[in-house]
């Protein structure tokens, strides 16, 4: 984020927490900081805010920018601004002071509000010109759901009233694509309380949408040289300490026991990629070995982070674990960002990269670790990638390139990865019998290209503002009549098109066109098909393009014709 903007949008979020100790006595601030679409600040505040109560806050925001309040950085001791905010009534200051090593700490105060805050901020009130409250939430304190639910008011700010005017437009974009809204009206899926948070049902068309990117992914593999395979949901909780799991991702997973014995419901597919390797003596003239499963996985996501089929508890990964030597390692690494090149060119995403490097909790040599990201740093480099470092966000067995794709809204979105892990090999005592008859040990690439099918789909959705290409589309053609007249012949197209196999619907209504034809819209069918009594009698059809073209007397054979060549070309 651009300094100055942060700056600003760290002054918005003080000045709303004092509009919001003006409106309501009693109020506790806890923090406020800035962050990439804004700011935000959490209160401890019972009886809780409503979307009202944001009308009110901001107009007062409004009345304290207009009196140009200075804002002043005063330092003191530690100790006594423990004190100080003691005795305003401020415990969750308290908290965060007593935690700190810093003998002297930085507060901010403008009127009659104070705040402990590192900085920077703007020098008045009067330098804050546009902002807008945006939303309310609940947050726990310290993201601990241990701890009380507080009240958090989001907003925004930028340094004109221009900015913010895009800006605002842009969130209603986001509002129209948004898939949770989109996926109700396409009837795509649902997420029942009575079911359980994060749980996904598929509808019949959201369950057609996935089996139509399952059967892309199965086709795309299989030209790649990778063989399938298929790991059970619960292993042993002595695989998950073997491999590290349990000391570093418990916090991630889910346990059982069956028969006095504990097992772990599997948050990753790679311990059975693994099992399957280990199966057989494997010699340096088989690798790399591509192990391909479309496998479901569940994970503890706290309630809070849950967001449509954005952040989810149980989904389906297209997971891949490639065995390969060590100088294989370039060439594999390559092939799947060229991979992942092809499948993002048929979806239209532009993407970039980052790697990611290794985290505080994590298996492994260090010499490992420098091999592995070496090994990632070296092929983007020799091809000229351009990414950025993430440092200490890799997997806790190794290091790796994250990619984040580009939506038709310029939104980034972390789906594809690529891991190299020289860890779990070692752990598992996995090896291959290479040309000078000795034992030695694979390397192990685990990697996504699209990352989790229900993410995925939700950004699709979002991408496409639902209005999927011709061949993801679950219903492609809709056949309408006009009258009853014409029913008999409305069925034959349709029998002609799903001989050819082309997703088709009726709607033999006895509706108006006009109502026929909007519900089609609303419902985003790529073709609308009419069949009235001139086209029943010319053989021909008038055909409704969903980007607001129109085909007039039309063959039944050029329109299956035109509709085939945009499925193979995926268009």
């Amino acid at each position: 984020m651009d300094e100055n903007l942060d700056i600003i949008r760290h002054s918005t979020s003080h000045l709303m927490a004092q509009a919001v100790r003006d409106l309501f006595p009693g109020v506790k601030v806890a923090i406020g900081p800035s962050i990439e679409t804004g700011f935000y600040y959490d209160f401890d505040y019972d009886p809780g805010f409503t979307d009202e109560d944001l009308a009110k806050i901001e107009k007062r925001m409004g009345e304290l920018a207009e009196m140009n309040i200075p804002i002043e950085r005063k330092v003191m001791k530690r100790r006594d601004a423990i004190k100080m905010f003691a005795e305003m009534g401020e415990p969750y200051k308290v908290e965060l002071l007593e935690a700190l090593t810093d003998d002297e700490v930085s507060v901010y105060t403008q009127g009659n509000f104070m705040d402990l805050c590192r900085g920077p901020h703007l020098e008045s009130t009067g330098k804050i010109k546009a902002f807008k409250l945006l939303s309310l939430a609940g947050a726990y304190w310290r993201g601990d759901e241990r701890n009380k639910m507080l009240r958090r008011i989001y907003g925004t700010a930028f340094a004109d009233r221009k900015a913010l005017k895009e800006y605002l437009a842009f969130l209603e974009e986001v509002k129209k694509r948004d898939h949770r809204r989109l996926g109700k009206d396409l009837d795509l899926f649902s997420i029942s309380d009575e079911v359980g948070a994060g749980l996904v049902i598929y509808h019949p068309k959201g369950a057609l949408l996935r089996w139509l990117l399952e059967d892309f992914e199965r086709r795309e593999h299989l030209r790649r040289g990778y063989d399938f395979v298929v790991g059970p949901h619960i292993l042993k909780l002595d695989m998950w300490k073997k491999s590290g799991h349990f000391e570093n991702y418990r916090e991630n997973m889910y346990f059982t026991k069956v028969d006095d014995v504990e097992y772990g419901i599997k948050p990753m597919n790679c311990l059975s990629h693994i099992m399957v390797y280990k199966s057989q003596v494997r010699s340096y003239r088989e690798l790399p070995l591509r192990y391909f499963e479309l496998g479901t996985v569940c994970r503890h996501e706290k309630s809070g982070v849950l967001h449509g089929l954005m952040r989810v508890r149980e989904f389906t990964q297209d997971d891949a674990h490639i065995f390969l030597r060590p100088d294989q390692l370039h060439e594999e690494i390559l092939a799947i960002i060229r991979f992942v090149q092809d499948v993002m060119d048929i979806f239209g995403f532009k993407f970039e990269m980052e790697i990611s490097t290794r985290p505080p909790k994590s298996i492994g040599s260090d010499e490992d670790w420098e091999r592995a990201e070496k090994a990632l740093k070296e092929v983007l480099d020799s091809e000229g990638l351009p990414y950025d470092l993430n440092e200490g966000d890799g997997a806790f067995y190794g290091p790796k390139i994250d990619i984040k794709l580009k939506d038709a809204l310029g939104r980034k979105w972390q789906c594809a990865t690529i891991q190299c892990d020289f860890a779990l090999p070692e752990r598992f005592d996995l090896h291959y019998t290479d040309s000078d008859g000795l034992r030695k040990r694979p390397v192990m690439l685990h990697r996504v290209v699209l990352g989790a099918l229900e993410r995925f789909m939700g950004v699709l959705i979002e991408h496409y503002a639902g209005k999927f290409p011709v061949w993801l589309a679950p219903v492609q053609v809709v056949v309408m009549n006009i009258t009853d007249d014409q029913a008999a012949y409305v069925r034959s197209i349709a029998g002609a098109l799903k001989r050819e196999d082309i997703r088709v619907e009726t709607d033999l209504r006895n509706e108006k066109l006009g109502l026929k034809i909007r519900e089609s819209v609303v419902k985003k069918i790529p073709y609308m098909v009419i069949a009235g009594k001139n086209e029943m009698e010319s053989n021909t059809l008038t055909v409704r393009v969903r980007n607001g073209g129109e085909l007039k007397d039309i063959s039944c054979e050029d329109f299956i014709g035109r509709v085939k060549d945009e499925i193979s070309t995926r268009r």
